[in-house]
């Protein structure tokens, strides 16, 4: 008896695998003729515009991506004459590369011109023919692509704290201490934001040693993340290490400048009187 073949993913499977991959929201999709800088020839792919990224696939059903470009340096689009019908070509100005593409119908290549020139100059262009429902898109793409930018810039992308669990009993040096406090690890402190994400979506813990902190936040930007920031003792104050480190006078301070650099996003993680995990030891990772 033959073996059956393995069901091919559905079109939903292969958006949330492409989606947990990528970490970006998608904006527009379709197949592209590609020609980069170290191609002697077109490239045929299924390409998705996410944020302001583009990635190949080798074909619609692809759940990981052949190759990327990045093109929120974008210099300047502009448009070649083709000598085939039905079809648009331009090239993407790179600070470090030029590349070509090449539409299967004019229709597509206004629209793909379109998406390209909102998200990177976070406008709606004027000079493309587009249907107004497809400027409506236009617009709601527009206003997606602000606010990811706005959450992402908020919190950059930083190193963060190498995996580690405290190697001793915390000691507390400060009382009180911030509400959202837990003498609970990184791993404790994970489960317990993706468990109960209505109480909060931040928690400061003890860090990797008994002296220093580290801060726990859950964000929903697309997709649920989790990051980890060392807070460090320097003396009477503490350094939350960023990418351009910030010292502040007390936990406190530390809790309302992650409060209000992300505009409320992030909230202290509370639990309700009668409950308190960091006297427990039995939370499970």
């Amino acid at each position: 008896m033959m073996a059956k073949k393995p069901p091919k993913p559905a079109p939903r499977r292969i958006f949330q695998e492409r989606l947990k991959i990528t970490a970006l929201p998608l904006y527009f999709e379709g197949f592209l003729f590609v020609k980069r800088s170290e191609y002697q020839e077109y490239k045929h792919y299924w390409t998705e515009l996410r944020g302001t990224t583009l990635f190949f696939y080798a074909d619609k059903k692809s759940t990981i991506y052949v190759e990327k470009l990045d093109i929120i340096d974008l210099t300047r689009l502009t448009e070649q004459t083709s000598t085939e019908k039905n079809c648009a070509k331009f090239t993407l100005i790179l600070p470090k590369e030029e590349v070509q593409l090449k539409t299967e119908n004019t229709e597509s290549g206004e629209e793909w011109r379109g998406f390209i020139l909102t998200v990177t100059e976070l406008s709606v262009p004027q000079h493309v023919s587009l249907l107004p429902g497809q400027v409506i898109r236009l617009h709601e793409v527009l206003e997606k692509e602000k606010k990811r930018r706005i959450e992402t810039e908020l919190l950059p992308n930083i190193p963060v704290e190498k995996e580690m669990e405290p190697t001793e009993d915390y000691v507390d040096v400060l009382n009180p201490m911030p509400a959202c406090f837990y003498t609970v690890s990184r791993k404790e402190a994970t489960e317990m934001l993706k468990k109960n994400p209505s109480l909060g979506n931040m928690i400061l813990r003890p860090g990797s040693d008994s002296r220093n902190y580290s801060i726990t936040i859950r964000q929903e930007i697309d997709m649920p993340r989790i990051k980890h920031y060392k807070v460090m003792s320097v003396g009477q104050n503490y350094t939350i290490e960023l990418e351009k480190p910030v010292t502040l006078p007390n936990l406190f301070s530390v809790i309302d400048y992650f409060v209000k650099e992300t505009r409320g996003n992030l909230r202290p993680f509370i639990y309700s009187s009668d409950e308190n995990p960091g006297q427990e030891s039995n939370i499970e990772g």
